[in-house]
């Protein structure tokens, strides 16, 4: 399957080139500062899917260049969408949890109520919108708290500190679940494979790890599988402030994707103990 993937250097974007018949571009190729060049590309190209794994990613940063933010997680998925709409393809688009206002205790379903508590949730809100309208075949797919051994992420954060200090404060309060990037570069996949052949799937989705954990709880589980000696002291979101809100609730459900995908929740864990494998830091 000929598959054109936005994005190069992302962590979802480093496991989708491991594919069979996907292309990676970067911003040497696709700068997604600019829609117009995006859509071109695809109609120069016409793949027989797309997947955009790119975005603006800098959450707190995003708080003062929410209009950059907008461009490139808003109109640009929008334009992908209708130039994939114009030549009848499926249009895969990676989105997040950060979309719901992030309180409760009960998993988000796809159809819930948003409401972002940032500019980062409503660059990417106003992504999902686009897509939706540009009327053609689409799979937005929600998740949360990506991990991999590629780029910056909590995984490596706590590998070089938890080496360095006995002790470290982690939050406690914020409940969600960790995704692996390979497993969310091989749903989507599978999720344009699935729509080439039934566009009647075409909708908005969630997809994330299990089970449910607090960042704390991550910690604990990485330090233990790497056999790292540092403790890990609960604190509260209040004592860690930023400037972006974060969400308390990231919990997803992810039935939706099961029942019609046949796309099960990873075991975070087990992907935790092959990303410390490739990292070469495991016990």
């Amino acid at each position: 399957m000929d598959i054109l993937v936005f994005g190069k250097t992302g962590q979802v974007a480093q496991e989708l080139a491991a594919f069979d018949g996907v292309t990676c571009v970067g911003r040497d190729q696709a700068d997604l500062s600019d829609p117009g060049a995006c859509a071109a590309l695809i109609r120069e190209k016409k793949p027989q899917a797309v997947i955009n794994a790119a975005a603006y990613t800098a959450v707190d940063k995003a708080e003062e260049e929410e209009d950059l933010a907008t461009v490139i997680n808003g109109v640009a998925p929008g334009a992908m969408a209708e130039a994939c709409a114009q030549l009848g393809i499926p249009f895969v688009h990676i989105s997040t949890d950060y979309v719901f206002a992030g309180e409760g205790e009960t998993a988000w379903g796809p159809t819930d109520p948003v409401a972002p508590p940032n500019a980062y949730g409503r660059s990417k809100l106003a992504g999902e919108d686009a897509v939706r309208a540009a009327g053609g075949t689409f799979a937005i797919l929600r998740t949360s708290w990506v991990v991999s051994a590629h780029g910056h992420n909590f995984v490596k954060t706590m590998l070089r500190l938890g080496a360095d200090r006995d002790k470290l404060t982690i939050v406690a309060d914020q409940i969600g679940a960790p995704t692996p990037a390979r497993d969310i570069a091989a749903a989507c996949v599978s999720m344009a494979s699935q729509l080439l052949e039934d566009p009647a799937k075409a909708g908005t989705y969630h997809f994330q790890g299990a089970p449910f954990a607090s960042w704390a709880d991550f910690a604990r589980a990485i330090f233990a599988q790497s056999g790292t000696t540092c403790a890990v002291e609960d604190i509260p979101t209040t004592a860690f402030p930023t400037p972006a809100v974060r969400p308390l609730n990231s919990r997803l459900d992810c039935s939706t994707l099961e029942t019609v995908f046949g796309i099960t929740p990873p075991d975070w864990r087990q992907g935790l103990s092959e990303i410390l494998k490739d990292l070469g830091a495991a016990s």
